[in-house]
């Protein structure tokens, strides 16, 4: 018992040590209070029992007893994040390249895109712009795996970064993973309530889920009635039929006239093929003119027909 009783007494020793220090709050100073009467008490002992010293104090024994340890970890730690610490030599090129990705990315060149970010990524290999760039290139090239791993980097590395929730659903939808990617479209809503790209993924997500197919399979369809039930989708379209050029391109089908936009030049009702290649023309403009409003709704719809053909697969391996 004395032993413990002049373990308890060193401990009592360096916590009013640390009450002195002057570097606690005071509910850090109350906690201690408490801690040293309760020790006192259960040891029964108190500050006067100094023949229950020992010859170095606690923090004394402690250094002792860890050696060499503590201060070789502290050098190698700081060792490693002076190499592991981007430049600004670094920081200044990755974002040449994170710029560049993105031009890629505007031409639709998404495999050279994926090189750069990752490039920019060996950089500075912390930053969640890049891998977030990088899931919406590999998004496109359908490998939605490395998609999904890139958007978990991203959410690690800012956890407030709402595209890389966004983009994350958006990856998880095309693996058919619907009650995965609700929660992120979610996420993603919190940060930014505004978004109407993600009520759209949000709202075909949680369709999707209430129109899962039979167990016993089956080729369906496309799920028409669900997509104009879906108010996100519908906001969108009543926000392109407000566009000067979608109501050129719906007067234009109307009339007869398919003719392109802006061209000046109309053919009229039958004839024919010019009909056929003209209605194709407009639909063309008006499935752009979509692209440009909701990308990764877009992205999505396009996936979801392609599952629908067995020799499809929504998941490449990265």
């Amino acid at each position: 018992m004395t032993d413990n009783k002049r373990l308890a007494y060193s401990i009592i020793q360096f916590l009013r040590d640390q009450l002195q220090s002057g570097d606690l709050t005071s509910d850090a100073q109350e906690s201690l209070e408490v801690a040293v009467q309760c020790l006192e008490t259960a040891f029964g002992i108190s500050v006067v029992n100094e023949d229950l010293a020992v010859s170095r104090t606690l923090p004394e024994i402690f250094t002792a007893a860890v050696g060499e340890e503590i201060p070789d970890v502290v050098v190698d730690s700081a060792l490693e994040c002076a190499l592991e610490s981007p430049t600004v030599e670094d920081l200044s090129k990755a974002e040449l390249l994170k710029t560049e990705g993105n031009e890629q990315m505007k031409v639709e060149n998404y495999q050279s895109a994926v090189e750069y970010y990752t490039q920019a990524i060996e950089l500075n290999p912390n930053n969640a712009v890049y891998f977030c760039n990088r899931a919406a290139a590999y998004s496109k090239l359908g490998n939605y795996t490395g998609a999904v791993e890139d958007c978990e980097k991203a959410i690690t590395f800012d956890p407030c970064y709402s595209k890389a929730y966004g983009r994350m659903g958006l990856a998880l939808a095309s693996l058919n993973k619907y009650n995965e990617a609700v929660n992120y479209y979610k996420k993603a809503l919190e940060l930014d309530p505004d978004n109407e790209s993600y009520k759209a993924n949000l709202s075909v997500a949680e369709q999707k889920i209430k129109d899962a197919p039979s167990p016993t399979g089956g080729t369906g369809g496309f799920d028409l009635a669900g997509l104009l039930n879906n108010p996100g989708f519908m906001n969108m379209a009543s926000n392109l039929m407000q566009n000067s050029q979608v109501q050129q391109l719906v007067s234009g089908m109307m009339s007869g006239s398919y003719g392109p936009v802006g061209s000046g030049s109309a053919a009229g009702p039958g004839t024919g093929a010019n009909d056929i290649a003209g209605l194709i023309q407009a639909g063309q403009q008006f499935a752009q003119q979509m692209q440009q409003q909701n990308p990764e709704l877009i992205e999505q719809l396009r996936s979801q027909i392609r599952s629908r053909t067995p020799s499809a697969s929504n998941e490449e391996q990265s």
